[in-house]
Parts: C-alpha cells; sequence; structure tokens
C-alpha cells in the first residue's frame, strides 16, 4: 500500500520530466522485486543536501546494495552529522559580490550554493579523528580505502559527542552500519583528500597507506562479477561526473579488456541531470550514447530526468519506499 506521497506523484506526475520520475520510480521497484541490485551514484553536492534524509531508509530497507560518491559526498555527510547547527545558510546567493564571498571566507565558510560549510566545526574536527585513525594504520603498515577509515572513524563511536542531527538521517551512518561497499573515485579532490596528501607531502604518512583508484576498480571489477547474474545490477545515477562515469566502465573493461564475454550489461539506467545535452558532454550524453560504449544493451530500461536531484532523488525513494 502507497502512501501520500507515492499516491500524490502517480495522480499528478502525469507528463515531461514528472511523468519520466514516475517511469523511473516504478521502474526502480520492479527491478528490486525480481531480486536484482542497485547502484546509486552520488555526484554534486547531495550530502549537504540532506539526501540521508531519505537515502539512509534507502539503505536500511536494503533498496540500496552499492554506492558510488565524490570524496565530497562521503565526507560531507559525516560533516553535516557533526556540525549541522553551525552551517550558514545564504538565501540570497545569486547576490552575492566578490566582497561579500570574501568575507564568507575570512569567517571560515565555504559556500555550497545557499549552504555554507563551517571549516572549524566540520573540516578540522573531522581531520582531528581522521589524523589519528590514518596515523594507527601508517604506523603498522595497514592499508585501506577512503570509505573504510570513515567507516572506522563512525563505528569508533567517537564522533558521537558532536552530533547535531538525529543519526538516522546520515546515509553514511546507515552505510556503515550495514557495511554497504563504498566506491570512491578521485578521493584526492575532496577536503581530506586534500589534508591527507598534505600530511604526504610532509612526510608524516606513506601515499600507500591509502587504496587507490586503480585499487577500486579492481574491487569493483571482482564485486560486479560476483552480483551481476539473475536479474543483475542497475545504475541510479544522480548528476554526473566521476561519480557515475568510473563505476558503469567496468562493464566494458570486464568485456573488453579482461574477455569475460558473458558480462552482462547494466540491467537498469537512470539518471537525474541539469546538465544539457550538448556536444562533448559525458554528464549530458544520452543513454542510448553508452550502447556504443558497451555499457548499456538495446534492452536495458533508460531513463532521464532532467531536473534538479534535490527534488527529484527524494520523490523517487519515497516512492520506493511506500511514503
Amino acid at each position: 500500500m502507497k502512501g501520500p506521497i507515492s499516491s500524490f506523484i502517480q495522480k499528478h506526475y502525469l507528463h515531461f520530466n514528472s511523468a519520466a520520475l514516475v517511469d523511473a520510480a516504478k521502474g526502480y521497484e520492479a527491478h528490486l522485486l525480481d531480486n536484482g541490485k542497485m547502484m546509486i551514484t552520488l555526484a554534486g553536492a547531495m550530502s549537504t543536501a540532506e539526501l540521508g534524509k531519505s537515502l539512509a531508509e534507502m539503505i536500511r530497507q536494503d533498496k540500496v546494495h552499492i554506492i558510488s560518491c565524490t570524496g565530497a559526498n562521503l565526507e560531507e555527510d559525516i560533516m553535516n552529522l557533526v556540525a549541522h547547527n553551525s552551517y550558514k545558510r545564504v538565501p540570497h546567493y545569486r547576490d552575492l559580490s566578490p566582497q561579500d564571498e570574501w568575507d564568507l571566507l575570512e569567517n571560515h565558510y565555504n559556500r555550497v550554493t545557499d549552504t555554507c560549510i563551517p571549516e572549524e566545526e566540520a573540516f578540522r574536527r573531522l581531520q582531528k579523528h581522521l589524523f589519528q585513525i590514518w596515523n594507527d594504520a601508517d604506523k603498522s603498515n595497514q592499508r585501506f580505502f577512503p570509505h573504510e577509515f570513515m567507516y572506522q572513524l563512525i563505528n569508533s563511536g567517537v564522533l558521537k559527542q558532536y552530533y547535531e542531527i538525529d543519526p538516522s538521517d546520515s546515509w553514511m551512518v546507515a552505510a556503515a552500519e550495514k557495511n554497504v561497499p563504498i566506491i570512491v573515485p578521485g578521493w584526492e579532490d575532496s577536503t581530506m583528500g586534500n589534508i591527507f596528501a598534505s600530511y604526504c607531502i610532509k612526510g608524516e604518512f606513506k601515499p600507500t597507506t591509502m587504496k587507490s583508484g586503480i585499487e577500486y576498480m579492481m574491487w569493483l571489477a571482482d564485486w560486479y562479477t560476483h552480483n551481476c547474474r539473475g536479474k543483475g545490477v542497475g545504475f541510479f545515477q544522480i548528476g554526473g561526473g566521476i561519480a557515475g562515469d568510473f563505476p558503469i566502465c567496468v562493464v566494458p573493461m570486464l568485456y573488453q579488456d579482461m574477455e569475460m564475454h558473458d558480462i552482462p550489461f547494466w540491467a537498469y539506467f537512470c539518471q537525474i541531470s541539469d546538465s544539457t545535452t550538448s556536444y562533448g558532454s559525458y554528464s549530458g550524453a544520452v543513454p542510448n550514447e553508452k550502447i556504443t560504449w558497451g555499457k548499456l544493451g538495446i534492452e536495458t530500461p533508460k531513463y532521464v530526468i532532467e531536473s534538479d536531484a534535490t527534488i527529484v532523488a527524494p520523490l523517487i525513494f519515497a516512492y520506493i519506499l511506500g511514503w
């Protein structure tokens, strides 16, 4: 039995992008009902947009089986968890002058559209505790992936003293509790990635203490080969960029480079993006182009929703959760 949100969108979302939203949600649900698995990829600033309010429940209810995200999304969900009360919202962000932006910097606020992340309460609070975890691994010659270090941080309980939101609204807490695999391509392009690099430059840590993107691809290749049979694995892409481009390539890599010619294509594909379809664009490429790259098949259900993911994703999740 569907709840009021699901009933509303089925009644009113009948055409254009709204209809694509409903079709994609029903396709996602059908894929799960056929015992398929689903990858969700997170680009942009979805953690700062507090997508965890719906994504965490998707994880708890086994509607998500693997996640690929940017380093920013990996860390910013935890930053929101421990520093939410110090965030600053700037609803008039379109009117900010260069001097206004400089003033935010001087006051240690880093802006993401209409939301400013507080440096001291968010960045430095995580850095202090991550340093110890990184240091322990480095000195004992242990190596982990970026998300594994974050899971160690959450599971240690050291951050609980700082919690400023209900932890049930944190998708990283939910993922850590279920040990959901996370792929974090290009992790170096994040605040904590920059900080780790700075310690390596100073000679305090070995770069090899942090497992690499190549090792992530190797791990994903193994995971995919063990999870792609039956209904297969679907691909639900929020935004564009490396969070989606990196993991979707595992299929053609296995087929073309590993010569595993029985490897199935991704079994479902949906992208929520406000990227305009254009020449030379990856984020704005239509799904059929992915057929030519050996990522999707002719029969793969394909959906594109050209809209703001902060509006669309929670509605799709609500439908899948029966809200």
